[in-house]
């Protein structure tokens, strides 16, 4: 392939910042050139839209192996690439889980043979997700994990988590905590508050979060082990990683777009789709949220994609699966805040491409010449309603569902190779 991508809208944020009109060539699966005035053996004029490295998400569930009900490598990365991203990193809570090296070169394996985009696996911290004994990190470091989490629960006990934030300083990846005070829990299916109570549903209070990250502070402190937040929800949290992060401790942190864009209020119609862990917050928290994003305490949005079948989400509310696709609504949502002034689309990009690479060392999110070209192009004002039918991914449980969105990824290549063609524009020479 010898491509321009002509008079787009280019951004970069991975180094000195490049967002202007340019041309991107594309050729032998590299990025050949960026400038003006390019030539190709074929130009797609992409006037209006906006061109950048393929978006990074570091919170995924792609369900295989075990779950292929909900979710397989094949339709979870087609569902990827049609949300503009070209690379994931897909949590352990798999069955079996992903504890043990066999189990991680089998993830990598498949996501080579049917995946449409970069699967990045990370392993578990304890074996079975059972916070008693520590998985053997090492071995799935060396065979592809990029980051260790019990995802899905937390790491409770303090001195298992000091020996694991240990090995990960070993080899190098960060420990990523799903930051939940199991005591504190008390069987809360939504957060703890007024709407709660108005409703009649057991809510579980933000402390739930915030007491686990404050400790888990203390032991990266001792420790000087990379730490990673996973999915933030309050506003204490965010409080707690600004000031980690202004002593200089090694924290990054994510955000996902449900909880930059819901509240609890959602929840008031007893609607399962809504309900998420951690739970959707208050509008103290969500302000709180879009300050960090905007003074860059938050290093990445994260769309904790978590499909379901109907069996385990059309139940009632307190006994429904947590959690809520994300993949394909991404860009829309975010690009929402940046309409608002919340954020720049500049600080969208950095947020959803080189701000998650860093936080995982990955080898992604950059768009510059002799890179290797994975390449989203992104249509702002791209109108479009969220329809079942119209969803990549197996499952389909989003409260989106007839939800009318502007903002939508139409082109995404990886390594060169057209992955997703959302209006056919090159399918025919």
């Amino acid at each position: 392939m010898d491509l321009v991508l002509s008079g787009g809208r280019v951004i970069d944020t991975s180094g000195e910042l490049f967002d202007r009109a340019a041309d991107v060539r594309i050729v032998d699966g590299r990025i050949a050139e960026i400038g003006t005035g390019l030539v190709g053996s074929r130009t797609l004029d992409v006037r209006g839209l906006v061109v950048s490295a393929g978006l990074v998400d570091l919170h995924v569930h792609l369900r295989e192996p075990g779950q292929e009900y909900k979710e397989d490598l094949q339709t979870g990365t087609r569902a990827a690439v049609a949300g503009g991203f070209t690379t994931v990193c897909c949590m352990p809570n798999t069955s079996p889980v992903n504890d043990d090296r066999s189990i991680t070169e089998l993830i990598v394996r498949r996501a080579a043979e049917v995946g449409a985009c970069r699967v990045r696996p990370i392993g578990a911290v304890t074996r079975g997700l059972e916070g008693k004994q520590l998985a053997d990190i090492a071995d799935m470091q060396q065979g592809g994990a990029v980051a260790i989490s019990d995802d899905g629960k937390p790491v409770w006990n303090a001195g298992l988590l000091r020996r694991a934030l240990e090995y990960a300083r070993t080899f190098g990846i960060p420990l990523v905590q799903h930051a939940e005070e199991p005591e504190l829990v008390e069987g809360g299916a939504m957060n703890e508050g007024a709407v709660a109570t108005r409703i009649g549903l057991r809510g579980q209070p933000s402390i739930t979060e915030t007491s686990m990250v404050a400790r888990d502070l203390e032991l990266v402190e001792w420790t000087g082990a990379r730490y990673h937040v996973a999915h933030v929800s309050a506003a204490r949290t965010v409080a707690l990683v600004r000031d980690a992060k202004r002593r200089g401790l090694p924290v990054t942190c994510e955000v996902t777009p449900h909880h930059l864009t819901l509240t609890d209020l959602a929840c008031q119609h007893y609607d399962p789709a809504t309900k998420v862990m951690p739970p959707l917050r208050t509008d103290a928290d969500l302000t709180a949220l879009y300050e960090a994003l905007a003074d860059g305490t938050i290093d990445a949005i994260a769309t904790d994609h978590a499909p379901h079948s109907l069996v385990e989400k059309e139940v009632e509310f307190e006994c429904a699966a947590p959690g809520m696709l994300g993949l394909e609504t991404a860009v829309p949502l975010v690009f929402a805040l940046v309409r608002r002034g919340l954020i720049t689309m500049t600080r969208a990009i950095q947020l959803l491409t080189i701000g998650p690479a860093r936080a995982f060392a990955l080898d992604a999110g950059r768009l510059v010449a002799g890179g290797v070209a994975d390449v989203c192009v992104l249509d702002p004002e791209r109108h479009w309603t969220v329809e079942a039918t119209g969803l990549a991914s197996r499952s389909k449980n989003t409260p989106f569902l007839g939800a009318a969105m502007q903002g939508r990824a139409v082109l995404t290549f990886v390594g060169g190779k057209v992955a997703y063609d959302l209006d056919h524009r090159l399918e025919s020479p």
